[in-house]
């Protein structure tokens, strides 16, 4: 019984002091990743907290959001799919709460095997330099196919676009920009503010500030002693319309979210110019005295809610996110995302929906009972009634074990011819003289029975009468002593019920 009260005090205590605090790393993580390029790379972000942390994930020191195609931030990790090698560098995860944060970084290296087989075989990448190659020819090969899959590209006036064709071969091989089959030249793309980057960038074409005359088909010739391959990208540049922003996609959606959960609403809005992109909540009737300021739009009211920034997508459209912790039942209701510019603006609307919180029902048996029971009562009453009982029974059977001592140490004394017959023991009434049964027959009052035996003695002990043992009594006998004169004496014990 004590080892199970101390398991229950120390469950009890445990409970108690249990107390919430900043988020921790749970497992340890290798720091340093590496991976092969075009495979899937999964960084795990270990954390715990309570109450559970927010998780961000960030890149060279910009955040990573869902305009990163290729990257999808997972609840305790981040995604890569088809590895490129500008995805090498630093990642950190940053978990927040309440209380305070914690931080994992990584290094990822990218490797690319088949550029360090090229590099094997030539000195400075241009295989003129080399008279004789290193291993078997290898034909030019695209690395990265997954960056190359959109090739008609609308971009609009002043913008820019970088157009990639990694490859590789063996010996390495070489690259030409043309620009409607004319080969193209700083000077050339010059004028518009682009041009071909830097010789370790060769394989990026870069265009910006674009202009009408950058429209076209740019095609990249890669080749080498073993062959030759092309691709071509067409290029439209866009005159701007002075339109009003055009919301894309299906976003926001209605969105359904557990009592304290974490959720979200983004908004994908396409514009000429960069937009302002706003979040606002309807506000229910009769809530209106719960905010300092709210905007009148048709028949409802809403509240104007805080905005995050606005990221910019390489597709020209821009995006937003409202992110909502902790929902609560008033987080519910409609939302809406409005995307303006200097030409108008557009909207959409999407619902929250908050499901109810359960754990107050299950809480409120120990919350009003603990204050009025603590559990040093509970300990002590029935430790105290048992004290109670067992003092009680060992008393009683003390008493007893008293009297039946008594008892058999009185019945050896008496002689075997003068103890009375087992059945005057019994509490049956024996056969009395005439004259003293004209009472009550069933039994001798205490007097009749003193009287009796007074008359008996004076009798003489030659002729004692049976003895009577009324029922009162459980053990009567009698003492006879014979003295030298002749004298007879007797004297009776008598003892009482207990």
């Amino acid at each position: 019984i004590k080892e199970e009260w101390c398991l229950i005090i120390s469950i009890i205590l445990s409970v108690f002091f249990y107390c919430q605090g900043p988020p921790r790393v749970s497992e340890r993580v290798a720091h340093r990743q590496s991976i092969r390029l075009g495979r899937t790379m999964k960084l795990s972000c270990p954390v715990e907290g309570d109450p559970p942390p927010l998780i961000m994930w960030t890149k060279d020191g910009r955040n990573i959001h869902s305009g990163w195609t290729r990257f999808r931030v997972l609840q305790h990790a981040l995604r890569i799919k088809e590895v490129e090698t500008d995805d090498a560098g630093t990642y950190i995860c940053k978990a927040t709460n309440g209380f305070g944060s914690v931080n994992i970084n990584y290094t990822l290296i990218v490797i690319d095997d088949s550029s360090s087989r090229g590099g094997a075989g030539t000195a400075n990448g241009d295989s003129e330099h080399t008279p004789e190659l290193a291993g078997k020819l290898v034909r030019p090969r695209f690395t990265q196919p997954a960056k190359m899959r959109k090739r008609v590209i609308a971009r609009p006036v002043g913008s820019s676009v970088r157009l990639k064709c990694t490859a590789s071969g063996n010996p390495r091989p070489d690259i030409i920009w043309l620009k409607d089959s004319r080969p193209l030249v700083d000077e050339d793309s010059g004028a518009g503010g682009g041009g071909v980057e830097g010789k370790k960038k060769k394989w990026t074409l870069s265009l910006k500030n674009l202009t009408p005359e950058h429209s076209g088909k740019y095609t990249c010739h890669v080749s080498n002693r073993a062959g030759e391959i092309n691709a071509t990208y067409k290029v439209e540049v866009i005159q701007r319309t002075n339109s009003k922003p055009i919301l894309t996609g299906t976003h926001p959606v209605n969105t359904t979210v557990d009592y304290g959960g974490t959720t979200s609403f983004q908004c994908k809005v396409r514009s000429d110019v960069k937009p302002v992109i706003q979040w606002l909540k309807r506000v229910e009737p009769g809530d209106e005295n719960k905010f300092n300021s709210t905007i009148e739009v048709g028949d409802h009211r809403f509240v104007v809610l805080p905005t995050g920034e606005v990221w910019s997508r390489p597709d020209g459209s821009y995006l937003n996110k409202l992110l909502i912790t902790r929902a609560k039942e008033e987080d519910a209701g409609m939302y809406i995302c409005l995307g303006a510019n200097t030409m108008g603006y557009s909207f959409r609307s999407a619902y929250l929906t908050v499901l109810p919180d359960l754990k107050p029902q299950s809480n409120s048996v120990p919350t009003v009972t603990s204050p009025g029971l603590p559990w040093p009562v509970i300990i002590g009453i029935p430790a105290g009634v048992a004290f109670i009982l067992g003092t009680v029974l060992l008393w009683f059977c003390q008493s007893k074990r008293t009297c039946s001592s008594s008892s058999s140490s009185s019945s050896p004394a008496l002689p075997a011819a003068q103890r009375p017959p087992v059945a005057n023991r019994d509490r049956t009434c024996p056969t009395l003289p005439s004259q003293l049964t004209n009472g009550d027959k069933d039994c001798l009052s205490y007097e009749d029975y003193i009287a009796h035996q007074q008359l008996l003695l004076a009798q003489g002990g030659a002729g004692l009468a049976p003895k009577v043992y009324p029922k009162i009594y459980t053990d009567i006998h009698t003492h006879t002593h014979s003295h030298v004169d002749g004298k007879v004496h007797q004297h009776q014990h008598i003892h009482y019920q207990c």
